[in-house]
This record gives C-alpha cells, structure tokens and sequence, in this order.
C-alpha cells in the first residue's frame, strides 16, 4: 500500500506453511511478477536479503545474491528480528513491502506478534499468508496438528498445487478450512502480487524493454503448463488475464463524505473472505483538515490522517479485495456509511472510534504528557 503518513510505512508480510507447501516457490513468483516493486526478503531463519525487483528471482537460500544495488545477507535470529526489520525498512533501502518467509516448522503467530509489537515508525502488519498444500493437507494434518491453529490466525489462505486435486475435493478442502481467513487457489504458487502489495511501474529500462516485460515473456513460457499452452490454465495460473479468477476487486467513490461512526460499524464487521482494503476517507466536517489513508488486512486496521494536498478534490475512494466476497452487498455497506446529512461544524465525538486506529508518534505522546505534567503542575500550585 502506498505510504499516506508523514512516515513512510513498508507492509511486512509473513508467508508460513509447512515444508513442501510451496512457499519459496511463491516468494519467486512474487519476486518474478513485482513490476517494479522492490521486495526485502527475510527467508527461512536465516538470511535476510534486499531484493531488487529488476532481479530475476533466483535460489534464496544461505547463498547471497550479486545484485547491483547491493545486498545484504546475514544471519537471523528471530529474537532480533526487529533488528532486519530496521536495516530493510530504512529510507535509504527503498523498499515497498518486506516478505519473511517463516521456516516450514515455525509458529507463525510468534512472528505475526513480534511485528505488531515492532517499536519501529516505519512498520506496518501486512498479514499472515499460510500456504497449503491442497494435495498433501490431510497427511500434513496428521502429522502437524496444529495447522488449525495456523490456519485459525492466518489472514489469507494459499491453496496450494490444486492442479493436482479433483475439483469435488478441493469444494470439501475450502468447506472444511472455516475461519474467517480469505481463500485463493494456486499452483506453483501463482497468485496475483496485487494481494500483498501494489505493483508500481519501473522507471529503468533496456532499449524500448524492460527488465519486466522480459520476465512477463518467461513467465508465459517456463513450461509449467505444457508447451505452447496446450493445457488450460486453472486456478491461480500465473498468466495475463487469469490471475483475476483468484479474487475479486471492488471500487468504491464518494463525492459525499463519510459518517465515522457508521464507516467504523462496517470495518469493524468486515465479512468473511475480504483481505485487503485500501484507499482514502473524507470525513467532511467531522475532520475538515485532514484526509485519512485506511489500510486493512485480514483483521488488522490502521487510519492515516494527513492535511489535505492543496487542490485535490475531496472525494473518498477505496479498494477492496478477497476472495468469495459478496462485492454488490459491500458497496451497498458503503453507500450506507455515506453521512445522509453531512454538518457544517466538527463533531469530534464521532472521530473517536477512527481514532482508535491512528497510530500515534512518540513526539505526540510526549506533547500529551508534557500538557498533563503541566496541568498537574498548576492544580498543585492552586491547591
């Protein structure tokens, strides 16, 4: 999601599963398809590596990969986690998302909690990812019971390697699954990068092509369906125009401004199966000055306000993605959060529930405690 505070804030994904699954084979799609998105990796426990997305994704590993921005391979304990975190997501690293590719018999919600306790500006949660492999799920049930309980915490949900499953089956798989988590299908991994980030255009090229479109050719003809496409493409097909059938997207825009209390009765009810939500909000004269950036994903919230840029018209427009999502029924939610009567003055009372979700800076809280000593200060001198 695109930084909307004064602090850029990079989403730090946690892509779990267990061994087989397939994870590492869709980092390297996610690396392969990032169009100009640069992705920090942290993968499997131990390296921690700075990803160019102009790179062809290669073997991640112990090995270091020779880029020509640099890179940055080392040891990890998760217990320093937060020390990778602020090498890769310092201003000077450039990077849009981080992935950390958790090993394939970690606790996953250990790493969620360690990135929400994160004490780093820079960070934002940008979900759990648990991969299955659709083939294998009840042998790996068998062996590795506590899968429900991964899966109960997961945000969204990869099944993986469906080509290999008859479709009756996979029907049962998804049913079974439960949870609020959002499903996708894949094989080989292949799932669109607009689920865990927003791809940007490149700005350097070779000649008329670029470093991408060279990829996009590659990834059309890697043999993995047949050659020449002799097969159809199934479920989460890496190829252009079929990664769209793995989720569904919904635009929303409003000339009016929003109701906070009735925008905040629908996110904190959000349906089973929406992942992603992003955009802008216009509160109108509940907050006149500032616009506010919504980033969401799975049950995690966070507003951003910021002033209004000089000129831009004052409009919200948000995107919403998942999977099995009634997409008629969100927008009609929406259309209801519109504030049917729109005042003239602040009411800030209605802000308060947005304002649970704004992530305050250190300066802030130290202004309010300065005003508190000082208030103390002066009752005491009264008394």
């Amino acid at each position: 999601m695109s930084p909307t505070g004064p602090t850029q804030q990079i989403p730090v994904v946690v892509l779990a599963g267990f061994l087989g699954s397939g994870k590492t084979t869709l980092l390297n799609h996610l690396l392969r398809a990032s169009r100009g998105t640069r992705i920090g990796a942290i993968v499997n426990d131990f390296g921690s590596i700075e990803i160019d997305a102009m790179t062809v994704a290669g073997q991640l590993g112990d090995s270091t990969l020779s880029l020509g921005n640099g890179c940055l391979c080392c040891a990890v304990d998760a217990s320093e986690l937060d020390v990778y975190l602020e090498k890769l997501t310092r201003p000077a690293a450039r990077l849009d998302v981080v992935v950390i590719e958790a090993s394939g018999l970690a606790e996953p919600q250990e790493l969620v909690r360690m990135v929400l306790a994160s004490e780093n500006p820079r960070v934002v949660y940008g979900g759990l990812v648990e991969v299955v492999d659709a083939a294998e799920y009840e042998e790996t049930r068998e062996r590795h019971p506590e899968i429900a309980r991964h899966l109960a915490v997961a945000d969204l949900v990869v099944l993986n390697k469906t080509d290999r499953v008859p479709r009756a089956a996979l029907d049962r798989l998804r049913a079974s699954l439960g949870g609020a988590a959002s499903v996708v299908e894949s094989v080989y991994g292949r799932v669109d990068p607009e689920l865990f980030f927003d791809r940007r255009p490149s700005t350097e090229r070779v000649g008329q092509l670029a470093f991408e479109d060279l990829l996009d050719d590659d990834e059309g003809h890697d043999g993995e369906h047949g050659e020449g496409h002799g097969e159809a493409c199934g479920p989460g097909c890496g190829h252009p125009g079929h990664l769209h059938h793995a989720y569904e997207s919904v635009a929303f825009t409003s000339a009016a401004p929003m109701e906070p209390r009735r925008l905040m009765a629908f996110l904190d009810s959000r349906p089973e199966g929406l992942y992603r939500l992003k955009g802008f909000v216009d509160f109108g004269a509940a907050d006149p000055r500032n616009r506010y950036g919504v980033h969401a994903v799975g049950r995690f919230l966070r507003f951003y306000p910021e002033p209004w840029p000089p000129g831009e018209e004052r409009v919200t427009q948000l995107v919403l993605i998942g999977s099995g999502i009634d997409a008629e029924g969100l927008r009609k939610s929406l259309d209801a959060a519109v504030d049917p009567a729109p005042r003239d003055t602040p009411d800030e009372a209605a802000m308060w529930g947005v304002l649970r979700y704004v992530q305050r800076d250190e300066a802030e809280e130290a202004d309010e405690a300065d005003e508190a000593d000082g208030s103390s200060e002066a009752l005491g001198a009264e008394e």
